[in-house]
């Protein structure tokens, strides 16, 4: 009887341990919103203009050089959604130009495919 508690406690360990492991969306490096994106962390640096960046990071925030990849960004703008491609800009920073002025703290999700082929999303 006193060990039920005890392998309860053990058992549910590890699911309370679980969201501790992953980052919660926060502020990056460069001032914009970062997320998880699969194996990467993904910035979305967006200043009210049409011009936005997006930085790519490992799990451990070291930047990931941007070369070979691409992003599409679908971002929500006065309840339109704005779609356009982004590029390798130098460093780990991909950039595009949106069709409208993009505010800060905008909306949406970039798919970004990595040189190897691979997919993943970062949902803002």
């Amino acid at each position: 009887m006193i060990f039920r508690p005890l392998a309860s406690a053990l058992i549910a360990l590890p699911l309370l341990a679980t969201p501790l492991l992953a980052h919660e969306p926060g502020t990056g490096a460069h001032g914009g919103v970062r997320v998880d994106a699969g194996h990467y962390h993904a910035e979305l640096v967006a200043d009210g203009t049409p011009a936005v960046s997006l930085y790519l990071s490992d799990g451990s925030d070291k930047p990931v050089p941007a070369d070979g990849f691409k992003a599409n960004a679908i971002l929500v703008v006065d309840g339109k959604a704005q779609r356009f491609p982004l590029s390798p800009a130098g460093g780990s920073r991909l950039a595009g130009t949106a069709p409208v002025a993009i505010p800060k703290g905008v909306k949406g999700v970039v798919q970004i495919s990595a040189p190897d082929g691979a997919t993943t999303q970062a949902k803002y």
